[in-house]
């Protein structure tokens, strides 16, 4: 045998094993910065400045600040992604910082979030950022609130961990059949030409997200993309396209 094959195993291997000791090092950091500089601004109350915008965070709310998902989306939200006057569904809204962003181009915003705690963050942001006449704030599981409604650009920072959540501020860490459910239910909700913007992590099941999207018959471009030691986040336009997978 050459020993070509041997050495590319080999390279693979190494590379494999660094990328591997990267994330759980990063895993690592993650876990110290949040015990010594942010357990105080976690499950509290807090205020926090996202994308140019005062939240409000109550305990039991993902706080969009101290994982970075939530900051990354709303930051990158302009009138290209969000066309002006476009009518937004922002599923899972949490503190409603991803909906309020959005607000700054839509005409009409509606935000849900199965989280009680969450519902009521997110219609105190919207006073505080008096964009009431806009945003509107309903409570239910994905897409259930909006039954029989289209919008132009559907919005999902998921969690990004299949399971069930052991509490309600772990909602925003774990859901079941999420990217099943989202997928099979979002072109029924999505006018001619709409389409989602969805943020997934390579430390969650991005690749089962992405996975669903295409049995569903949808297509996922990435849009943006933010790395990190060990994390790389990217946003995806999806919308329906190819027929679905038998």
């Amino acid at each position: 045998m050459s020993a070509a094959p041997n050495a590319l195993r080999t390279g693979l291997s190494i590379r494999t094993s660094a990328a591997g000791m990267a994330h759980r090092l990063w895993r690592v950091w993650l876990h110290l910065r949040f015990r010594l500089v942010q357990r105080g601004r976690h499950d509290a109350l807090v205020v926090e400045e996202v994308a140019g915008l005062p939240i409000l965070v109550l305990p039991g709310v993902f706080n969009p600040k101290l994982f970075w998902t939530g900051e990354f989306l709303a930051q990158l939200l302009d009138e290209r992604l969000v066309p002006p006057g476009a009518a937004v569904l922002d599923l899972g809204t949490g503190t409603g910082v991803g909906a309020l962003a959005a607000c700054r181009w839509a005409g009409r915003v509606v935000a849900v979030d199965i989280n009680p705690a969450a519902q009521r963050c997110s219609r105190i942001n919207v006073l505080l950022n008096g964009m009431e006449d806009r945003v509107e704030v309903r409570g239910g599981d994905l897409f259930e609130p909006v039954a029989g409604e289209r919008f132009d650009v559907v919005l999902l920072n998921p969690p990004y961990h299949p399971g069930r959540p052991r509490d309600a501020l772990d909602q925003a860490f774990r859901a079941v059949d999420l990217a099943e459910r989202f997928a099979g239910g979002l072109a029924a909700h999505l006018r001619p030409a709409g389409y989602a913007l969805v943020l997934l992590s390579s430390v969650g099941d991005d690749l089962g997200f992405l996975d669903a999207f295409r049995t569903a018959g949808l297509v996922a471009e990435p849009v943006a993309e933010q790395r990190r030691v060990g994390e790389l986040l990217t946003v995806y336009r999806v919308a329906p396209g190819a027929s679905p997978r038998c």
